[in-house]
């Protein structure tokens, strides 16, 4: 990481809190570093096979405590 100096910014905003965006090359999607990402991912996959295999989208949204359009949204989706 590279540090700079900040004495050149400091004439120009003083006193106020100066936000700097990561470069679009090191933004990450949500949930990657905290793993929420793969889990939801694990549980959208089973709701799918569930699905397949004749479960109801009313069963689904009442054992996985989502609502019918969450649940129709995750099973009618193209992703994998």
């Amino acid at each position: 990481m590279k540090y700079s100096n900040a004495s050149k910014a400091q004439k120009y905003v003083q006193g106020e809190t100066l936000y700097i965006p990561r470069r679009e090359t090191e933004h990450r999607k949500w949930g990657v570093s905290s793993g929420g990402r793969r889990l939801l991912d694990r549980r959208n996959a089973a709701i799918k096979t569930s699905f397949r295999n004749g479960s109801s989208i009313e069963q689904l949204a009442e054992e996985h405590y989502l609502s019918t359009e969450t649940i129709k949204k995750i099973v009618y989706s193209r992703k994998a």
